[in-house]
């Protein structure tokens, strides 16, 4: 199961996430990063911290959102577990990505 629940901190849209992220529900938060680029958000934090395991679809999604944001804005990570940090060191993204230990640091890089 996976829940994902947005808030606007100021100008930056915090996107929290809990579960696990895999290929049967990836899409589900592939939608809710989209729907709020479409919004016109562009500066974006995405909380990790609830999440507990996250595949290549997972990994596929937060890359396409951050390719729409690039320049305009960005999309940061806060809090991943050791896990999913790990799953984004072994797939590179680490030196893609800005990513912040607690959500207050990556909400207050803006």
């Amino acid at each position: 199961m996976l829940d994902v629940s947005i808030s606007m901190q100021g100008s930056v849209a915090l996107v929290e996430v809990s579960g696990r992220i895999d290929s049967m529900n990836a899409n589900q938060l592939g939608e809710a990063l989209s729907n709020e680029i479409e919004n016109g958000h562009m500066h974006m934090v995405l909380d990790l911290g609830g999440v507990d395991y996250m595949s290549s679809a997972g990994l596929r999604e937060i890359v396409s959102a951050l390719k729409k944001v690039r320049g305009p804005g960005d999309l940061r990570l806060a809090q991943p577990s050791s896990r999913v940090r790990e799953v984004l060191e072994m797939a590179g993204l680490d030196t893609i990505f800005q990513i912040f230990g607690t959500q207050a640091e990556a909400l207050g890089s803006f």
